[in-house]
């Protein structure tokens, strides 16, 4: 069974309105909130993560789907569970890896048990006093799709670890290309300009899960077809160099980018518009275009859950 099979369980289970996009908008209380998890040997392996990166990183993500909101990153609380034999060292680097990566906002707590192996998981909230708040389906017919961050160094980064040799690359780039994986960038600058100059409904979402796929959702949400000329998607030089690279732009994931759709396009890097339709539209330099259906898509992304 796919993970996205599991939420479509829990939203029918608890017919909650809140559950569908990047974080819950409680607008009774003006916040957002979030949570995400990372299981080691899932998420992450400590033999190419510090105790720092760690800490860091399992922020990051969750700073990144406040982003995704449109809302201001604001608290945080951890619940870490952790080996016995875990060093007092490791719990002093990994919380300032992650104070590092509050980017403004404010760890307030937690929780800390014990278990056979590291567990993360964080829960974010962001406020959204002068800021319009996102949704997956807030897609109209005629705004443009904008991006932020760079795709596909993330998942090259990580087969690097992983043990790819790229003999192509020099070493600075496979280093860049491995700091893309373990310290993300939330892309909070791009999330404020465009909830505070988009006046009406729009769409945004982290690419954690992969460029393709948070197209596909806000199309599906949306119910509109987001046309996007692929040749204007920000990458990495260095990704030029290695074959089959469309495959880890499209579907590798991991790069905390955001995309969104909106009315207001100055300074915003351009990759397409939304359409009457259904599904993604690829368009390449040399007109051909690919028609990428939800279940396409879906087919090529990552599974937590073995099937």
């Amino acid at each position: 069974m796919k993970e996205k099979e599991f939420i479509n369980i829990i939203q029918n289970t608890l017919s909650s309105k809140y559950i569908g996009d990047d974080c819950a908008y409680l607008e009774d209380l003006g916040i957002v909130v979030s949570q995400d998890s990372l299981v080691e040997e899932v998420h992450f392996s400590r033999r190419y993560f510090t105790p720092y990166q760690l800490g860091y990183k399992s922020v990051a993500v969750n700073i990144s789907d406040i982003c995704a909101s449109g809302a201001e990153p604001k608290y945080l609380t951890i619940a870490l569970s952790l080996p016995d034999k875990t060093e007092d060292k490791f719990i002093e680097d990994f919380y300032n890896g992650a104070k590092d990566a509050c980017f403004g906002a404010e760890i307030v707590g937690g929780d800390i048990t014990g278990a056979d192996k590291i567990y993360v998981s964080v829960c974010a909230i962001g406020s959204v006093k002068g800021r319009k708040i996102s949704s997956r389906g807030g897609a109209k017919v005629g705004q443009k799709v904008v991006i932020s961050g760079k795709h596909g160094l993330s998942a090259v980064g990580l087969s690097i670890l992983s043990g790819q040799n790229y003999e192509q690359l020099f070493e600075d780039e496979k280093k860049r290309l491995i700091d893309a994986h373990i310290m993300p960038k939330p892309q909070m600058e791009f999330s404020k300009r465009i909830a505070t100059c988009q006046m009406g409904k729009y769409a945004m979402m982290d690419t954690s899960d992969g460029l393709a796929d948070a197209l596909s959702v806000i199309a599906d949400m949306s119910g509109v077809m987001l046309e996007i000329y692929y040749d204007k998607i920000p990458t990495d030089a260095a990704l030029v160099k290695i074959p089959n690279n469309k495959d880890f732009i499209l579907y590798g994931g991991e790069d905390y980018g955001l995309v969104a759709t909106t009315d207001e396009v100055s300074d915003f890097t351009v990759i397409g518009e939304v359409k009457s339709g259904s599904g993604v539209k690829l368009n390449y330099s040399d007109g051909t275009y690919d028609l990428l259906s939800k279940k396409e898509v879906e087919n090529k992304l990552y599974k937590h859950f073995k099937e």
